[in-house]
C-alpha cells in the first residue's frame, strides 16, 4: 500500500528539527500557528516585491522562528543575501517594520536575522523556485527538471527525485511526471532528506511540484 508520509514530519527528532521553537497552551496555539504563517507570508512577500532577480529565485531556504515572552526571533536562511546585503540595515529594518505591523504585537520585540546558506540549489526550496520560474516562462517541463538536477549535482547531493502535477505543457488532461537521480530511500529513518511541496500558477492552471533531495546518510 503507498501511505504517503511528510517526510520532514516522519523524521522529526531524528534528522529533522522543528521551523518553529515556542511553547503554547492549547487553547492559544492555533493563534500561534497563525502568526508564524502571517511573518513567514509577510516575508516572502517583501522579498518578491523588492528584489528584483534576473533568474526568478528569491534564495529564501527556510525561515526559522523562535518565540520567547517578550521577543521573536527570526533566521531567515537565504541561498543569495547578496539580494538583501544594498542598504542592508535599512532593508531589515523595513521588514521589521511591516511584520511587526502586520502581527500588531506591542509589547513584544522582533528580532531578524539573515543567514547564508552554503550550497543554495541543494535545498529543495530554492529549486523548486527555479523550476517554477523555468514553467511560467513556457520552457519545456522535461527542459525544467533536468537543468534541476543538473544545478543539484554540482551542490554535491546523493539524490534527488522531482515530481510535477497538473496541466503540464498546456495539455487538456492533468498527469503526474516525476523523474528521480540518485538514491532516495523515503523509507529510511536515519536517511537525512530534506522535501518540499510548492504550488506554481501558470496561464494553464496550477502546476504543484514536489521535490525529495537526499543530503546525507547518519
Amino acid at each position: 500500500m503507498g501511505q504517503k508520509i511528510n517526510p520532514l514530519g516522519f523524521r522529526l527528532g531524528t534528522t529533522q528539527s522543528h521551523h518553529s521553537f515556542w511553547f503554547a497552551q492549547p487553547k492559544n496555539y492555533c493563534e500561534g500557528l497563525q502568526e508564524d504563517q502571517k511573518i513567514r507570508d509577510c516575508i516572502k512577500n517583501y522579498v518578491q516585491q523588492n528584489i528584483r532577480i534576473s533568474s526568478g529565485v528569491e534564495g529564501i531556504a527556510r525561515i526559522e522562528i523562535q518565540k520567547r515572552i517578550d521577543l521573536i526571533q527570526v533566521i531567515i536562511y537565504m541561498g543569495f543575501p547578496k539580494l538583501l546585503i544594498e542598504d542592508r540595515h535599512r532593508r531589515i529594518e523595513e521588514l521589521q517594520m511591516n511584520v511587526q505591523k502586520e502581527l500588531n504585537c506591542v509589547n513584544r520585540k522582533l528580532n531578524i536575522a539573515i543567514t547564508r546558506i552554503a550550497n543554495p540549489y541543494g535545498h529543495p526550496n530554492i529549486l523548486a523556485e527555479f523550476i517554477a520560474g523555468q514553467l511560467k516562462n513556457r520552457v519545456s517541463f522535461r527542459k525544467a527538471m533536468k537543468k534541476a538536477i543538473e544545478l543539484t549535482e554540482q551542490a554535491d547531493t546523493k539524490g534527488i527525485q522531482i515530481q510535477i502535477a497538473g496541466r503540464i505543457d498546456g495539455k487538456e488532461i492533468a498527469r503526474v511526471e516525476w523523474i528521480r537521480e540518485g538514491r532516495v530511500p523515503l523509507q529510511t529513518i536515519g536517511a537525512k532528506i530534506d522535501y518540499c511541496s510548492y504550488t506554481v500558477r501558470t496561464i494553464y492552471g496550477v502546476l504543484g511540484i514536489k521535490i525529495w533531495v537526499f543530503v546525507a546518510e547518519e
